[in-house]
């Protein structure tokens, strides 16, 4: 089964949404919080509740976009703009932002179910996470060439690019957490997810 997604294309998807898993944020912090306090398997399912709400977007993303392109047609060059601008204005955001470990509550008892329902609705709950999306789709994927296949690919990249980040950081917070106690490494991870969140913003707008 051929696929209409290029090596290129899947690189760069595959680039970018690690880059949005690695961005300390508050699914990171939900994800640290509850590894840290509960155990790594907390950390495991927090973090499949945030992929599972990813794949949600994806879907959305991709086959809303599909309508879009098909009702505006020539029009449709106006979505790209308004995503690259977003991804640029996030970039920017996520640059100038300061480390903070504050909002995640920990309590004494968990279940795994409660883990996952925190990830997923974190991550259903976060607007920012559709818009980012419908941003960059457009730039790296042929809405009118989009099988099931290839939504298929793309699901399993998130699943891989998102999960994995997050995997990482559950496992140094239940081995040592370490995570955000060093604000210069924070600082250092958000000027370069911001800097790749605004080249990809250009590279939306140039393509467009």
């Amino acid at each position: 089964m051929e696929s209409s997604l290029t090596f290129a294309s899947i690189a760069a998807l595959s680039g970018v949404m690690v880059v949005g898993a690695m961005i300390p944020g508050v699914s990171v912090l939900a994800v640290s919080a509850r590894s840290a306090a509960f155990g790594f398997a907390h950390g495991i399912f927090t973090s499949l509740g945030i992929v599972v709400g990813d794949i949600v977007f994806i879907l959305v993303a991709i086959y809303g976009l599909s309508v879009l392109a098909d009702l505006m047609g020539n029009h449709f060059v106006l979505i790209k703009y308004l995503g690259g601008a977003y991804l640029i204005w996030l970039g920017i955001v996520i640059w100038r932002s300061k480390s903070k470990a504050e909002g995640v509550e920990e309590n004494s008892e968990s279940s795994l179910l409660s883990s996952f329902m925190t990830g997923l609705l974190i991550t259903l709950g976060d607007q920012k996470a559709i818009l980012f999306y419908l941003g960059f789709f457009p730039a790296f994927v042929d809405l009118s060439k989009m099988s099931f296949f290839d939504t298929g690919i793309i699901v399993a990249i998130a699943i891989i690019a998102v999960g994995g980040p997050k995997l990482v950081y559950a496992f140094m917070a239940d081995r040592a957490s370490l995570i955000f106690k060093s604000s210069r490494v924070t600082r250092f991870i958000n000027i370069a997810a911001g800097s790749v969140m605004i080249a990809v913003g250009v590279f939306v707008m140039v393509k467009a």
